[in-house]
């Protein structure tokens, strides 16, 4: 029989260069597994999805599942007014006012004039894209923005400690 005995570490015990190393050896603590979610939920409750998305290369595939309209109006509803989507739905919705006044029937300003539809659906298939690829550009942003604080000295250490961790006097997790 042999018997063993261990002192463990919690994280503030640890020497400097323990902190360290139990900092490297769990980098990645924050972003091994759906970090993204909730970026994801939020482009769902508004009416978008992100299907793929990929930090260093600047991509975001971001589809509009619901027209440009009404995805502005569910980001008014719900994103706060000082969030960059905020920004852009509300410019995209005074550019729609603008372009609809432009277009509209002088008997009844309610409705797109007949004669010139085929105007206005080219012109707001212009101010779609454009919302588009702006939203598409935010989402991006937020999800470099989350993924650089996740895998941030500040981040793991608040992970490790909210998880209680202990480790060996060298800075191996236990």
């Amino acid at each position: 029989m042999k018997k063993v005995e261990i002192t463990l570490y919690k994280f503030s015990e640890l020497s400097k260069d323990a902190k360290e190393k139990a900092i490297n050896s769990l980098s990645d603590i924050n972003v091994d597994y759906d970090w993204w979610s909730w970026i994801h939920e939020d482009a769902k409750g508004i009416g978008c999805e992100i299907s793929g998305f990929d930090i260093e290369r600047r991509y975001c595939n971001l589809k509009l599942c619901e027209n440009g309209f009404d995805i502005a109006v569910k980001i008014e509803q719900n994103h706060g007014e000082k969030t960059d989507t905020f920004a852009i739905a509300k410019t995209f919705m005074a550019d729609y006012d603008e372009m609809f006044k432009k277009f509209a029937d002088k008997n009844n300003p309610e409705k797109v004039n007949e004669e010139k539809e085929d105007e206005f659906d080219s012109e707001l298939a212009k101010l779609e894209i454009s919302f588009h690829k702006q939203l598409a550009r935010c989402y991006l942003i937020m999800l470099r923005d989350a993924y650089e604080y996740l895998i941030s000295e500040k981040a793991i250490i608040e992970s490790i400690e909210s998880n209680d961790y202990y480790f060996t006097e060298d800075g191996k997790l236990y």
